[in-house]
């Protein structure tokens, strides 16, 4: 059974630190990664907001249909009665 050992190594002038195994990077700045995850959320929350607002705006948009054509029916009343 093969095990290859990890062996975590820093990238020089940066928060990285490269897997020798894998050649993967991991950032281990924290506050950086609580900045990422803050904007992740913020950007989910504005999308739901702008998701909530086209849906309002397609029911103002029925809504004013049905007025026009309640105004257009009782205009068109007026005139023949």
């Amino acid at each position: 059974m093969s095990t290859k050992k990890t062996h975590l190594v820093k990238v020089e002038g940066t928060n990285f630190i490269r897997d020798t195994n894998t050649m993967g990077l991991s950032n281990r700045d924290l506050t950086a990664k609580n900045e990422y995850l803050m904007k992740v959320k913020m950007l989910k929350t504005q999308k739901e907001e702008i998701n909530n607002v086209k849906t309002e705006m397609a029911e103002i948009r029925t809504e004013i249909t049905e007025v026009k054509e309640l105004l257009i029916q009782l205009l068109g009343k007026g005139r023949n009665g």
